[in-house]
């Protein structure tokens, strides 16, 4: 119908203004339409109901919501492979000059990494950021469980239940859900000895996922150390991890003060107790000419030295300003050119260059000074002190140690292993642990691991299923489907038949009190609590909460609107 109104009317375009009898007839089908039906259906085979440019999309109704579905199921299959102890690693391969490498399993690196044009898909790429930002590990759980809800609603939306509905019903089962978890945490934190074992437990219990599974021990120790040492702060910027080649990974070790990447210079001291440190960033670099733009002209070779001099000159009194704030340590974020250089060896001062801004914002913060950038008033620049600078040996590279530092929360973990991949893949799980234990150390509450969470959500959501009433009962329901997914990827991840795993997981959460989880080691139903396998529950509640409100805002989405690319103008 809708092209042969077309071809009659490029033939007569004078019947899309008239509303006459005799137009009308001519339309193959005018006597089923009634008449101004008819000329809104002219006016859109004309293209008047068009209100976007030509390069623009527009997909509505199904379309729109299958196009949604698809990506961001598409997004939590390609990171499901990398749930749980036996989960596999991925190899990220950058496009760009030297095609550098990441090899990782952890969901906020590989999904970070990754240019996604779906714009369902890219709503579970910000959530897995912000579970990385907020509670640093759940990045895969959270991706996996909104695209199983996701996929369980797809089911419900082919048999005609309306979004709205299964959003109510998602909202009730994740209540419910949470309500079971905080019911079954426990808080250890008034006993300092339990609490540190629960620390442990978690910490090796976000490792078992990880490159460092087979030290996961050693690593613990390592990372609740470094934890408990914050005394309760949650600011990781105290606690440094420097990566350093050669050995393995159990070579790695925790030390207590602050290390600084760089070499102690040629002539100067190279062990200072009770040091006094100013920390700049400032051009030291200035015993060059430096005049851009302006050109000199000099009648004698004697007249240059007397530029040079006057430049010296003007070198030599701003190390005398910055020797006179009494310091014996001298750490620049910029270059230190050879004639300052010696100016500070000459007066007993360790002048550290080049170091890296994190390095001195990190050093500014443990050693408790400030970074200077002008030297004419000393009295309101705050020095930062500690009582020993040393040069230590790493391998086979020089740094330099600060020992004693103001900020007696500060640490520095050393990382070894065989190669840089390796190392920053240590770093991506260290950092995971390190960020888990001081939410931790925040909200105290702890919950067992192992699915066994997903598994007491789903009991107690199937118990509210049967009590609801109308088609709210059947979203419940299908969340309770989506939570079991969980445990059964992991079991299926692990090589075990995760539909018999499951079937047993289910009988023993009927009973009261079960501990049961899945046990990836043995491949069978084990005994959470006995194995030691904790979680946080503050990490499991972002998990839920997020994930829902992912899905719920993908089910919402009924329209897909791509504007036109803006062109470049074309300039005269």
């Amino acid at each position: 119908h809708f092209r042969e109104t077309r071809a009659t009317l490029c033939l007569r375009p004078p019947f899309l203004f008239e509303r006459a009898t005799s137009t009308q007839s001519q339309l193959p089908f005018s006597q089923s339409l009634a008449p101004e039906l008819l000329d809104a259906f002219i006016l859109m085979a004309f293209g008047g109901g068009r209100i976007f440019k030509d390069e623009a999309m527009d997909e509505k109704g199904e379309r729109a919501r299958m196009a949604s579905f698809v990506g961001a199921m598409a997004i939590a299959d390609l990171v499901r492979t990398t749930l749980g102890p036996r989960g596999m690693d991925k190899i990220l391969q950058s496009s760009g000059r030297g095609h550098s490498v990441n090899v990782t399993n952890d969901g906020a690196t590989i999904l970070k990494a990754l240019h996604i044009d779906n714009p369902a898909a890219k709503v579970l790429v910000d959530i897995s950021k912000v579970q990385d930002d907020e509670v640093g590990d759940g990045t895969t759980s959270v991706v996996v469980l909104a695209g199983e809800l996701l996929r369980e609603a797809e089911k419900l939306v082919a048999k005609n239940i309306h979004p709205m509905t299964i959003i109510a019903g998602y909202r009730l089962a994740a209540e419910c859900g949470r309500r079971a978890l905080e019911k079954c945490a426990k808080n250890n934190k008034a006993d300092p000895e339990k609490f540190r074992m629960d620390l442990l437990n978690i910490a090796m219990t976000t490792l078992s996922s990880k490159i460092l599974a087979q030290d996961k021990e050693h690593f613990a120790n390592l990372a609740v150390d470094a934890v408990l040492r914050l005394k309760g702060s949650g600011n990781l910027e105290a606690i440094q991890i420097i990566k350093k080649p050669g050995g393995c990974l159990r070579d790695s070790f925790l030390d207590e003060g602050f290390i600084l990447d760089k070499k102690i210079g040629i002539g100067q001291p190279k062990r200072i107790e009770n040091a006094k440190i100013l920390v700049a960033n400032t051009a030291m670099d200035t015993d060059k000419i430096k005049i851009y733009g302006a050109r000199v002209r000099v009648d004698s070779i004697l007249k240059v030295a007397e530029i040079e001099m006057a430049e010296k000159e003007k070198m030599r009194m701003k190390v005398q300003k910055i020797i006179g704030h009494g310091i014996n340590c001298f750490v620049n974020r910029q270059l230190i050119y050879n004639f300052p250089e010696e100016l500070f060896a000459d007066a007993g001062i360790l002048a550290i260059e080049h170091a890296d801004f994190d390095g001195i914002e990190r050093l500014a913060l443990v050693t408790g000074g400030e970074i200077a950038s002008t030297f004419d008033n000393p009295e309101s620049v705050k020095l930062g002190h500690c009582q020993l600078i040393e040069e230590i040996m790493i391998g086979e590279d020089k740094l330099i140690h600060f020992s004693g530092v103001e900020l007696g929360q500060a640490c520095t973990i050393v990382l070894r292993g065989a190669s840089t991949h390796v190392l920053d893949e240590a770093e991506r799980s260290l950092h995971d642990a390190l960020c888990v234990l001081s939410q931790t150390v925040a909200d105290s509450r702890v919950i067992l691991g192992g699915g066994w969470p997903e598994m007491l959500m789903a009991h107690h959501i199937d118990e509210l299923a049967r009590k609801t009433p109308g088609k709210k009962s059947l979203a419940i329901d299908s969340f309770a489907v989506a939570l079991r997914a969980i445990p059964t990827i992991i079991a299926d991840n692990a090589g075990l038949d995760s539909a018999d795993l499951i079937a047993q997981l289910r009988a023993e959460h009927h009973k009261e009190g079960s501990t049961a989880g899945v046990d990836v080691i043995t491949g069978a139903v084990g005994d959470m609590e006995k194995f030691g396998i904790y979680e946080s529950f503050k990490v499991k509640q972002a998990i839920l909460l997020s994930a829902t409100e992912a899905a719920e805002m993908i089910l919402r989405v009924d329209e897909i609107i791509k504007c036109a690319p803006r062109k470049r103008e074309e300039r005269m």
